[in-house]
């Protein structure tokens, strides 16, 4: 199958190496043709735009730094969309703007040509050894349709729903890794303040219920995931360790800011009569705001 690939940076590059080893033959195009040297040492071919790309292959791929690339790839005076084929497929691996993906594919279905949003989750190293996780959403026909190319660049390979899904997906799952990542700076950076070594910390982290993933895989599922309150390890007792990490914050001087609209949160809970019900039922109070309710399916 012949297939286009435009954008050909630290993600993108790697991953038009796989789709290479895969046996497809390649068409490839970015804003540095530089990048594309040893993709076309391997057997890739060069066009000099996404238009001339889009008319000689009957897949496109897109993995583009954002939504602004995207759009202009796309859309712009030498975009895919006034020229790919009918019957056409597009692929935007870009981390992107569900509405942007929307919009795009609305104009692209008007041409009759099918489009998956699939982001990719995994990283440089994850693209070179196919260590990745593809989070696809648009019709099933297109999923299914790609499928055999989804598989060829990633190990892991998700059909999420409706087009802007995986889109939606990536950018909620690098949000919490975010927030993530903040939270724990602000347990480390106090720990460190109260006198243990970061090395230590950080491997308690590693070992402990966080680590091991345990609310995610285990403990949220359990409760509040399938609106069951039965005490594994109450709201009280949770609000005590919080505010224990906030009096040792005080104590040290140490912004714990996160901590803090958490323990808010807690507090909130305790002041419904929640303090016996498991810890997890604080987080409804999000649910409440947002008007929606996560729940799992049942078993």
């Amino acid at each position: 199958m012949k297939l286009g690939f435009i954008g050909i940076g630290n993600i993108g590059a790697p991953i038009a190496s796989q789709l290479l080893a895969a046996g497809h033959s390649l068409v490839v195009h970015d804003l540095r043709p530089e990048a594309a040297q040893v993709l076309l040492s391997a057997g890739a071919i060069w066009a000099d735009s996404a238009a001339l790309v889009a008319e000689e292959c009957e897949v496109v791929a897109t993995c583009l730094p954002g939504p602004t690339e995207m759009e202009q790839v796309c859309l712009g005076p030498s975009g895919i969309a006034a020229v790919i084929k009918r019957g056409g497929l597009y692929i935007d691996h870009t981390t992107n703007s569900p509405l942007l993906v929307r919009r795009v594919h609305g104009m692209l279905a008007a041409r009759g040509v099918a489009m998956l949003d699939a982001p990719v989750s995994g990283g440089m190293e994850g693209a070179e050894t196919r260590d990745l996780l593809v989070m696809a959403g648009g019709e099933p026909a297109a999923f299914e349709r790609a499928r055999p190319l989804l598989d060829a660049i990633a190990k892991r390979v998700l059909y999420t729903g409706q087009i802007g899904s995986g889109s939606i997906a990536k950018i909620m799952h690098n949000s919490a890794s975010f927030t993530l990542d903040l939270v724990m700076a602000e347990c480390w950076t106090t720990g460190l303040k109260a006198g243990i070594d970061a090395a230590t910390i950080i491997n308690v982290f590693n070992e402990a219920a966080l680590g091991q993933m345990m609310s995610l895989r285990v403990r949220l599922p359990a409760t509040w995931l399938r609106g069951n309150f039965e005490p594994r390890f109450s709201l009280a007792l949770a609000r005590k360790d919080l505010g224990l990490a906030l009096e040792l914050a005080r104590e040290t001087d140490t912004p714990m800011r996160l901590a803090a609209i958490c323990e808010q949160e807690m507090a909130e809970a305790v002041a419904r009569g929640w303090a016996d019900r498991d810890a997890s039922i604080f987080l409804t109070l999000q649910e409440e705001r947002a008007k929606v309710q996560v729940r799992l399916p049942p078993d």
